[in-house]
């Protein structure tokens, strides 16, 4: 919390001050206090807190100016406490001096003597008010003055023709520290120039090369901005605090309105329809989340959360940490507002926790110059995880280092004295769960079982309490996930409050114990679309270690097999036959696969007999077209519906038509069976099977889960509505698509509806959110389709078989099928055989062969 204002070269003196012996180093000029820092790196850093000075400071000589003495600059203390920092350049620390001292300084430019003092001298006076609000208002005045006086310096263009667009005053944020400066962006480049030439005299960033920028909440106001110069990296190229909003937001819009032809502007419903379709891994789906909550490596308050992901390390168990019973008991006697923890699973102290052994300086400095006690060090991450478990006061989340590829953070590779804990042992490496061999080993059986089948499957419970819609209200309440309200964003304005040392203390607080990252989603996060057949993936157990073959194994069971028939080679034509003389609208199988039966516009159904070849039969239930078949459980009765609005049952080992069902208004479109129960679907905006279901408009598809639990129907509006077939109540009813629904399907695992339209779209709709989590767009229009929940084959319009990976949104098999429309589709429960018809009048037999 201290501005680094300017630097001099100088020399510290030490004797007396013609007989001195002088060190030369850098004395620099901080908010509230001075820093000597020596080129001999055998020597200390020495800082002196400017509350602490006894008198005004002292300007030797400069009055007189007789160039035969050097101008000195002098500071006189009682009870004086010099802080002794990086001795013989070993970071450790820091060590006290206290006393009644004089410390002299010589710059090496003598005029600059009396501009130093007079500076000192202000910020001598700030440090001496009495109230913290006063004494931060007084810097911050002398910031403003200095920044007024100064402007960015345009030699530093990189070309002459530059045209420079704007230029305002700003702080570049890294962590702990804010350093300011002016920014100048151009027609070719964003700059930035600190007030004090530090870490360069200027920072350059090509806007060709940027690639991602975010606005940014900075201490609870909309004034930060964020540049990425990568797509995926967690850690920005610049950070950028502006002291008005509309400042930050015109070089934000001036960066994006530049390269809306080089990036996309991201959502995070986009993120999420990317890593749902399997183009974001886990890990870069949480970053990016991350980014959009306004978590940034340059910010402790805010540094990026990731997940616990194995239970002691030992079993698979997503880490949303389970609340204790005594800390919902204190929620319950709790007065308002009330909350379940005091502290935060994020904060700078507890990111500076896992990094302590590569950012120690940042934890001496947050720590007051000490290391924290070595019992509560990050020692071991199964007694950290314990910790968080079992403890009534320790939530904290990982960080991303910890799905990286650099383990030092987990060494002691700068031989760090971190103290010695009460059982004796010095804290040294971090001690690995016993299934890593070593840290870069453990990171990476780490990453893998982020990136598990499990995991993946899961994941979006623990975005629901992070990001999601049980972050706050109550769903978080139900969720044992609330937290200290000032962690909150907008719990509280702090420019609303009067008292200056109030609010400053107000803000400390929210930026040292934890802030909630922005929320980023309203609703259930949808669960991910995840093959079923590939890249299962165990996580560790506590039987044995981990090895990289348990990490990847394929474990294939009955199930999964007969949903594999994407992977199993070419579909190959064996025979096609003219049964029809118009287009065919639906195919059935009987159960031994002896004959196959198929309805068509011409009012016929029509048996096939497979091993003859041969038709042998042809039944005839009116003169209107035939919309759908399907065969009972019985093997033994096929039902069609009718354009005539009625529905007809077919006897197979009779031969003859068994029964009508007279229960539409409209043409009966497509047929389902269940349990003894039948399903029908009209244009008469009714689904039927008692009570009927009303829809908005004319039903042309309906389709079951394969529990029988769940019904999809899609109609000619372009709604999907999928409703409980026990209450009969409408669970989602979302209008994914701009005409007709051709079709929709359950997937195998009842969490995703496919449909298909006029429109040419493919859209998966999630079931538990309602939310269309997929949406693809073909060349041409698809009639009917069948998938496994991740690779489609479907039928089109110019009568090709298209088959479909969903997660890659790409056509990886076009194979030539009918001469017109494909209109039916049928599957055998082994997915070996695949039976097709189309307005060609045709009946094609495929098989799928390894």
């Amino acid at each position: 919390e201290e501005y680094y204002f300017e630097q001099h070269t100088a020399y510290h003196l030490t004797g007396c001050v013609f007989f001195s012996r002088k060190v030369r180093g850098s004395f620099k000029v901080c908010s509230r206090s001075v820093i000597f820092d020596p080129e001999d790196l055998s020597e200390p850093i020495l800082k002196v807190c400017l509350s602490i000075i006894l008198k005004s400071l002292e300007n030797s000589g400069n009055r007189k100016m007789n160039h035969t003495r050097p101008c000195c600059c002098s500071v006189s203390c009682s009870w004086f406490q010099v802080i002794s920092i990086k001795e013989s350049s070993v970071i450790a620390p820091y060590r006290n001096d206290r006393g009644t001292r004089k410390l002299t300084f010589q710059l090496e430019v003598w005029s600059k003597t009396e501009d130093v003092v007079q500076t000192l001298l202000q910020l001598h006076r700030a440090s001496c008010l009495e109230r913290l609000g006063d004494q931060t208002a007084m810097i911050a005045a002398n910031l403003q003055s200095r920044l007024a006086r100064t402007s960015f310096d345009k030699n530093c263009f990189q070309s002459v023709a530059e045209k420079p667009h704007m230029e305002c005053a700003v702080e570049m944020v890294m962590p702990l520290v804010s350093n300011p400066g002016h920014v100048c962006i151009t027609d070719e480049n964003l700059y930035f120039q600190p007030l004090n030439g530090y870490p360069e005299n200027v920072i350059l960033i090509r806007l060709h090369r940027i690639r991602r920028i975010y606005k940014r909440r900075h201490s609870l106001r909309p004034l930060g901005l964020e540049v990425f110069c990568t797509e995926n990296d967690f850690c920005s190229d610049i950070y950028l605090k502006f002291y008005s909003t509309a400042d930050r937001d015109e070089i934000y819009y001036y960066i994006a309105s530049f390269l809306e032809n080089h990036v996309t502007e991201h959502t995070a419903e986009s993120y999420m329809l990317q890593w749902q379709r399997g183009h974001l891994s886990n890990y870069q789906y949480l970053l990016h989340l991350n980014n959009l909550a306004d978590r940034s490596c340059n910010d402790l308050s805010q540094y990026p959360v990731f997940p616990w992901v194995l239970e002691d390390y030992s079993s698979p168990q997503l880490g949303a940490l389970r609340p204790r019973s005594p800390v919902k008991a204190r929620y319950r006697g709790m007065p308002e507002p009330r909350f379940l923890y005091g502290s935060h699973y994020s904060s700078p102290g507890y990111v500076l926790f896992y990094l302590v052994r590569i950012a120690p300086e940042h934890m001496l400095c947050l720590q007051n110059g000490r290391y924290d006690h070595a019992d509560r060090m990050f020692t071991s991450i199964g007694e950290t995880w314990k910790n968080c478990l079992e403890g009534a006061t320790d939530f904290k989340e990982l960080i991303p280092e910890f799905y990286g590829e650099d383990s030092s953070f987990l060494e002691n590779r700068l031989n760090l004295d971190l103290g010695r804990k009460q059982n004796g042992k010095l804290v040294g490496d971090v001690i690995l769960p016993p299934w890593a061999a070593d840290a870069s080993d453990f990171l990476q059986k780490h990453k893998k079982a982020l990136e598990s089948q499990f995991v993946s499957e899961h994941l979006h419970q623990w975005i629901d309490l992070v990001f999601g819609f049980k972050q706050r209200g109550s769903e978080a309440v139900a969720a044992h996930n609330v937290f200290h309200p000032l962690t909150y964003e907008g719990s509280i304005d702090c420019d609303s409050i009067e008292d200056t040392d109030q609010r400053i203390a107000m803000l400390t607080q929210i930026l040292e114990f934890g802030q909630t990252p922005t929320q980023l989603f309203t609703s259930p996060h949808p669960q991910r679309i995840t093959p079923r057949f590939h890249n299962i993936t165990r996580s560790p157990s506590a039987a044995s270690p981990v090895s990289d073959e348990d990490l990847s194994f394929e474990d294939l069971t009955e199930e999964s097999r007969t949903l594999s028939w994407a992977d199993m080679g070419s579909l190959t034509m064996v025979s096609s036959h003219r049964v029809h003389k118009e287009a065919v609208t639906g195919v059935a199988v009987t159960r031994d696969g002896d004959a196959v039966f198929s309805t068509s516009q011409d009012s016929t159904l029509k048996m096939f007999s497979k091993d003859l070849a041969a038709f042998q039969r042809s039944m005839s239930f009116s003169n209107m077209a035939l919309s759908s078949c399907l065969m009972l459980a019985d093997g033994k009765t096929v039902v069609c519906s009718s354009w005539d609005n009625n529905v007809y049952f077919y006897s197979v080992p009779f031969g003859r038509r068994q029964d009508t069902l007279m229960g539409h208004d409209d043409a009966v479109s497509e047929l389902c069976w269940f349990d003894e129960r039948l399903y029908t679907a009209s244009w008469d905006s009714t689904v039927k099977v008692p009570p009927p279901c009303p829809l908005t408009r004319g039903v042309n598809t309906v389709a079951l889960n394969p529990a029988g639990t769940l019904l999809a129907s899609g109609c000619k509006d372009g709604t999907v509505s999928i409703w409980d077939t026990g209450s009969y109540a409408a669970l989602q009813q979302v209008h994914c698509h701009s005409g007709n629904i051709h079709r929709a399907a359950f997937s195998p695992d009842s969490r995703h509806v496919l449909s298909v339209g006029a429109d040419c779209c493919m859209k998966v709709t999630d079931v538990q959110t309602g939310m269309v989590t997929s949406s693809l767009r073909a060349e041409e229009e698809q009639r009917c389709f069948c998938w496994d929940g991740s690779s489609v084959l479907c039928g089109g319009r110019s009568g090709d078989l298209l088959l479909w990976d969903l997660l890659s949104s790409t056509v990886t098999k076009r194979i030539p099928a009918h001469s017109g429309a494909v209109t039916a589709m049928w599957m055998s429960d082994l997915c070996t055989t695949v039976i097709t018809g189309g307005e060609d009048r045709q009946i094609i037999f495929w098989k799928l062969q390894s």
